[in-house]
């Protein structure tokens, strides 16, 4: 039904207007009280085998919705009725600031794929964090199914390199009360010199600044977490993750969009003809495997891994598992795929787990990079 949906609506719409179409659906039908509890039923019907303890939270199963589709938290109980595990927000800058001109996402069918150079278009840390306030504290939230939420914040575009701790801080102090889990993202390709951020000379004092301030803003300790970029050279995964152990974060998100544009289907003339931006979707599977497999030879269960880029269904969200993601994302299938992404997700780990030799998903955990004991 979506497909058909899809190819006759969406795929005919402008990208971006669509997307806003489709949210405004899940907002509202989250916001409805039969829809929501019908949707909810069909959706995202429980699958005990799936609970997964980790970053100090009880989450319903290891699949989130990444950040980009909700950068304002406007619609997190809406996503949670959908079945998404957590919701990561964002990003958020300290700074509201209007992204880069239009258009500036494009969908690629063949690929299963998107370009994207929204560029942090967003209302700024203290618009989102107001708005989170208000959702903590029951105000005009018709329904809150306890979602987990990320919050996902980045540099605003206007400050220059030698303020880029400041900017990440302000957007600390205002949301890590707010916040299940903080992400620092310095792997988008779309906000100038952003990516420079990764050098772990750089990325140091970016960390222990935000650990700080999240630290002073709130009473108990919210798990932080960075995101990389897939593109990094393998040396500088492997200093990333030396990093996270060093400075004890939390854990390391695998992996933003790519720059890359190796290996598409769709003509090369039309995807040059698109631009700049980050490449999302199924081109990107490999890469992000690659990169979470070589964190986790790394870091081991010293650092909680999250698995994203590519993951269009349930065996690839278990391939993430066995490579040693403790949690998983997705973004672009959802555009593809439709609201019921989330139960295929579901119910395929939930069956892949039971036909495994795993008792539970934390057993499955990097059990494909692990040594086998001994004789």
């Amino acid at each position: 039904m979506y497909s058909a949906l899809f190819n006759t609506v969406f795929k005919r719409m402008d990208p971006e207007k669509a997307h806003h179409l489709a949210f405004d659906a899940i907002r509202a039908a989250a916001a409805t009280p039969g829809a929501r509890s019908a949707l909810r039923a069909v959706a995202a019907p429980p699958h005990p085998s799936l609970r997964v303890k980790t970053l100090g939270l009880d989450l319903p199963g290891p699949f989130g919705l990444a950040a980009g589709f909700d950068k304002n938290a406007v619609g997190i109980d809406g996503l949670a009725v959908l079945g998404f595990d957590f919701v990561e927000i964002g990003t958020v800058t300290a700074r509201p600031q209007p992204g880069n001109e239009r258009p500036r996402l494009f969908r690629l069918p063949a690929d299963r794929a998107l370009v994207n150079r929204m560029g942090f278009n967003n209302d700024g840390s203290a618009a989102v964090a107001a708005r989170l306030a208000r959702r903590a504290h029951g105000s005009r939230v018709p329904y809150r199914p306890n979602a987990v939420v990320g919050v996902n914040i980045g540099k605003t575009k206007a400050v220059p390199e030698p303020e880029a701790v400041a900017d990440y801080v302000t957007s600390t102090e205002r949301l890590a009360a707010y916040a299940d889990y903080l992400v620092v993202n310095v792997s988008s390709p779309n906000t100038p010199g952003l990516r420079d951020l990764q050098a772990v000379e750089v990325l140091r004092p970016l960390l222990t600044a935000v650990r700080e301030a999240a630290d002073r803003t709130t009473t108990a300790r919210v798990p932080l977490l960075v995101k990389i970029a897939p593109d990094l050279a393998d040396e500088d995964v492997d200093a990333v993750a030396d990093l996270a152990l060093e400075l004890g974060l939390d854990g390391i998100i695998a992996t933003n969009t790519t720059i890359s544009r190796d290996g598409l289907r769709t003509d090369p003339a039309h995807v040059a003809s698109l631009g700049a931006g980050g490449l999302s979707g199924a081109p990107l599977k490999q890469r992000s495997l690659d990169v979470l497999r070589r964190l986790y030879a790394r870091v081991g269960e010293r650092t909680v891994l999250v698995g994203v880029g590519g993951i269009e269904t349930a065996e690839d969200a278990w391939q993430r598992i066995l490579a040693g993601a403790t949690l998983v994302q997705g973004y672009s299938a959802f555009v593809y795929e439709g609201p019921l992404w989330p139960r295929a997700i579901h119910r395929g780990l939930a069956a892949l787990l039971a036909a495994s030799p795993y008792d539970t998903l934390a057993d499955a955990v990097g059990a494909d990079l692990r040594k086998a004991p001994s004789a």
